[in-house]
């Protein structure tokens, strides 16, 4: 490849099959939109200049695009399609937004493409430069090419050109070499092809790949890469091939993960996002969906039934039926079974969250438990802590949230209210049932509530008749009947 490469991203198009007012590109696959797997793919390469054609959902589009690039470190620039008019016209639309005296090499790729990655871009471009094509293609071979461009060749083998799907002849239809819409331009020879391109088609449309003939017709040669491989080359058009190109992407990065010291006990029902980030020796039982940029720390255990989004789970930690999201379990960390962990949860090293606990913007310290039945939200909660079951941290006034501290070494009692603003000192106790509503000082027990107090006989007086006021009945005739028959004779 000689001079500077520029890479063009065509994702215009509106997706109307897809059935949605999501823009297609927008769709996400692994976690990622298609149109991020795409821009990914490209700046592998590191192109001097990467350009997204976008038109339907432009600002959608143009929104994420501009944060992909933030998060990428790169410029991520887009032209605008204002007509469909075909991948021509898009790709004229693109050239405009580069320098007018565009050079080097041209990479042409798709938005929907979700498998093609930078690996297989990086072999069409050395194969275009080694071979000293004036365009080189991608293409694949398929056993159904139905709707594709077909890949025409003469007796040697050589390319003479592409002939779109409705525009091609029965005995062209039955070739199985399939276009997949990637190619590698000399920049001069895409600008002059581009320029004289017309519209004689049966869509009306100035294709791109009429670039080929006109290249062909100029003596330059077109060349190809065949990819092994046809899921590198395949699109995403309707809900069926989005779920399709989904579901092998994931049984890869499975396999990637697998290969890479990870026990997937159950790959077909494991969810693995393309963000995710897995050590040696972690173990994921069935069930398990990781998303966002989930990363999971060597010999930590996940599942079964788990779905954790932007969650960092350290090393050794186990998570059992939880789901979690943006949160940190730490180092030997246990969470669950049927745990809930919303945003802000931070479990440190060795504590314990679980059955039936739900935490939030929750900072729980090292070697702390809060075992079951409980709701910490908007506290921190020191080391070696104790929260008993059944307890609620009242977080919300109906207007403002407020803030609860638990210091460290504390033993709270069972069925526990926490009313914030409220701070526990370290080493203090409370009582089963209290209701703590002011600062408990370091030491102390904090208890609530008045003696127990008993009515005798109020429920046969006021419920008379009811199955209770009978059951009490007989009990007390029984206890009355004990009494006497143990009374010592004078």
């Amino acid at each position: 490849m000689s001079g500077p490469l520029s890479t063009v991203i065509l994702a215009a198009g509106e997706g109307t099959r897809m059935r949605s007012h999501t823009p297609k590109v927008l769709h996400p696959v692994a976690g990622r939109p298609l149109v991020e797997h795409a821009v990914r793919a490209a700046a592998g390469l590191s192109p001097e200049r990467l350009v997204v054609v976008v038109g339907h959902g432009r600002d959608a589009v143009g929104d994420h695009l501009g944060a992909l690039s933030t998060t990428l470190g790169r410029p991520v620039e887009t032209a605008v399609q204002e007509e469909q008019n075909g991948t021509g016209h898009a790709v004229s639309c693109a050239l405009s937004a580069l320098p007018s005296a565009v050079s080097g090499t041209v990479l042409v790729t798709y938005g929907d493409v979700p498998l093609l990655d930078t690996e297989t871009l990086s072999a069409l471009l050395s194969e275009h430069a080694d071979s000293e094509n004036a365009v080189t293609v991608l293409t694949s071979r398929v056993t159904d090419p139905t709707g594709y461009g077909r890949i025409l060749r003469a007796g040697d083998g050589e390319v003479l050109g592409i002939v779109e799907h409705k525009d091609a002849t029965e005995q062209q239809r039955a070739i199985t070499e399939i276009n997949s819409g990637v190619y590698a331009f000399d920049a001069a020879v895409l600008s002059d092809g581009l320029a004289r391109l017309s519209t004689d088609n049966a869509q009306g449309e100035l294709y791109l790949t009429d670039v080929l003939g006109i290249a062909r017709g100029d003596g330059k040669h077109v060349g190809a890469l065949v990819v092994d491989d046809p899921w590198l080359t395949e699109g995403v058009n309707d809900r069926v091939q989005l779920s399709a190109a989904e579901a092998e992407l994931n049984r890869r990065i499975v396999r990637k993960w697998q290969l890479a010291g990870v026990t997937v006990r159950d790959p077909a029902s494991t969810w693995i996002d393309a963000g995710v980030a897995l050590a040696r020796d972690v173990v994921l039982a069935p069930g398990v969906q990781l998303h966002g940029g989930t990363t999971v720390a060597e010999g930590a255990r996940i599942g079964p039934d788990s779905t954790l989004t932007d969650v960092a789970v350290g090393e050794g930690a186990s998570v059992v039926r939880t789901h979690g999201s943006d949160s940190v379990i730490g180092d030997g960390a246990s969470v669950g079974p049927f745990a809930y962990l919303r945003p802000g949860t931070r479990l440190r090293t060795r504590g314990k969250i679980g059955t039936f606990v739900e935490t939030k913007n929750a900072d729980i310290g090292e070697g702390s438990k809060v075992p079951h039945l409980t709701y910490v939200g908007d506290a921190t909660i020191g080391e070696q802590s104790n929260i008993g079951a059944s307890s609620v941290f009242v977080n919300y006034d109906g207007v403002n949230k407020h803030h609860t501290t638990i210091g460290s070494h504390v033993r709270t009692g069972s069925d526990n209210t926490f009313v914030a603003p409220v701070e526990v000192g370290d080493g203090a106790y409370s009582g089963a049932g209290a209701v703590i509503r002011r600062a408990v000082p370091p030491g102390a027990l904090a208890v609530s509530g008045g003696p127990q107090r008993n009515i005798e006989g109020w429920v046969p007086r006021r419920r008379p008749g009811t199955p209770a006021a009978e059951a009490a009945q007989r009990a007390l005739a029984a206890r009355q009947e004990n009494d006497i028959d143990g009374e010592s004779p004078e």
